[in-house]
């Protein structure tokens, strides 16, 4: 039987217009390689932006912070607990509740007497120092210009050597997240976050979670061999200078 004359034009062209088995297979591998480029930086970016968001909450932590010494002349109590975030005062008395028979200093941020976030962008509640002689709110024990501070800040050079960030028991009180890897920290239910088997005290994050009157403020690090440890915490601090002077200003100090 005689073929039509354009057969073999269209038959050349129906071979043309597919794909091999190989071909797709190229395709399908290159398309691979370009979403796996594009995911490692997208990952970055979400992780930059958590630091960023936890880095500006802090902030706003501090500026509140700042007003409740403004409106009441005295710092607020750590947390009750992880549960409830009310400052955890003696009732209507005028110190902190009593720990080892001290007004108790540390602990969980006051996050609803502060009206602020209680935890980072990874669930976790914010730690919280404060010198006690500044959360004293009895009139006549209110802080003053030369009330004790009793907090150190410190950070490492390049080659891991501890350095003063501040004046030995210069600071009056400090705030910190424990970080992407939330070494130390609780979450918002109060349950503490697995450390390492390997976490002691010659780690700065142990020493931060631990501690109460000195804490560790380094440039992040991955390297578990660097001297102090791999390290994410973002601490932040009232220098007393800032603290002292939007007092004077608002008739709160002499």
């Amino acid at each position: 039987m005689q073929r039509p004359s354009n057969y073999a034009g269209r038959s050349l062209r129906t071979n043309k217009c597919g794909f091999s088995l190989i071909e797709l297979s190229v395709v399908l591998v290159l398309i691979a390689l370009l979403l796996g480029s594009l995911l490692v930086p997208l990952g970055a970016q979400v992780e930059q932006r958590q630091y960023t968001e936890t880095e500006k909450q802090l902030e706003q932590i501090k500026e509140a912070l700042i007003g409740f010494a403004l409106a009441n002349g005295y710092l607020p109590c750590p947390a009750k607990s992880a549960a409830d975030g009310t400052e955890d005062r003696i009732g209507a008395g005028t110190t902190c509740t009593l720990v080892s028979g001290s007004p108790k200093r540390v602990g969980f941020l006051p996050w609803v007497t502060l009206g602020v976030k209680p935890s980072d962008s990874w669930g976790n509640l914010y730690r919280y120092s404060v010198s006690a002689n500044f959360t004293n709110s009895a009139a006549s024990n209110l802080f003053t210009l030369t009330s004790g501070r009793d907090i150190l800040l410190q950070t490492r050079s390049a080659a891991g050597t501890p350095a003063n960030l501040s004046n030995v028991n210069e600071i009056p009180v400090v705030v910190l997240s424990h970080g992407k890897n939330g070494f130390g920290a609780s979450g918002e239910l109060g349950i503490a976050r697995a450390t390492p088997a390997t976490w002691n005290n010659s780690l700065d994050e142990f020493a931060n979670a631990n501690g109460s009157a000195s804490f560790w403020s380094r440039t992040r690090t991955d390297n578990t061999a660097a001297t102090g440890g791999q390290f994410d915490d973002i601490v932040v601090w009232i220098a007393p200078g800032i603290l002292f002077s939007r007092m004077v200003a608002a008739g709160r100090l002499p």
